[in-house]
């Protein structure tokens, strides 16, 4: 091969190159940009949540709310839910069907103040309720026990309004941490859980809930 041809294909070589990392990092900022706007999303609910804290603890001298956490779920973890889902992976289709890139978890003392933590951010305004899934009424089997709501949440972005899926989840301190503790149980180990393994987990939630229950009496 003459050095001229060889100048000419190396040449056309880094021309793709450059095309597809250009490409790689048009498509970086895009989903930089829409994590941005999921965190305005999450700033906007959670300080609604800190007034409503504030609110009962000022006003009613009353702890409705212990505290609220956060987060944004990681690239991989949203990639995986896609894959798990059959989306197309696309930006459109992950708006559309991932509703817990942006999630809240508001932690309370009580049991049976978890609906009445629910009824107040719906009743919020502008705040749209998306979707519910009740665990508190019907635990899963694993034992988990909490309130998930999907809520809308308005923001205004260069003076255009936008609704942003803002996944909640509500649970008394025991919930929570029987929550982490299930979470550390299940994937630490490489196997999944045998079935006297998964009893004993369900027993464990129990003692749990038992103990809650005596601590409202």
């Amino acid at each position: 091969m003459k050095l001229k041809e060889r100048e000419s294909m190396d040449l056309i070589d880094l021309k793709n190159f450059l095309d597809y990392n250009k490409k790689i990092k048009k498509e970086d900022q895009t989903f930089q940009k829409l994590m941005f706007i999921y965190e305005m999303a999450i700033k906007e609910l959670s300080t609604k949540i800190e007034i409503i804290k504030e609110e009962y603890k000022f006003l009613y001298d009353y702890d409705l709310i212990d505290h609220v956490s956060s987060r944004i779920k990681k690239p991989e973890s949203i990639l995986q839910k896609m894959k798990d889902k059959e989306c197309k992976l696309t930006y459109k289709e992950m708006i559309e069907n991932i509703n817990d890139i942006a999630g809240i978890r508001i932690i309370i003392p009580l049991k049976k103040d978890i609906f009445s933590v629910r009824n107040l951010l719906q009743k919020l305004l502008g705040i749209q309720t998306i979707k519910e899934k009740d665990y508190i009424t019907n635990p899963k089997k694993s034992g988990y026990s909490a309130y998930h709501i999907i809520l809308g949440v308005p923001i205004v972005l260069a003076q255009q309004l936008i609704y942003v899926k803002v996944e909640v989840q509500i649970r008394t301190m025991a919930m929570d941490f029987w929550s982490n503790l299930e979470h550390k149980m299940k994937y630490k180990p490489k196997e999944e859980p045998d079935k006297k393994t998964s009893k004993e987990w369900v027993n464990y939630a129990k003692m749990v809930n038992k103990l809650e229950h005596k601590m409202m009496l």
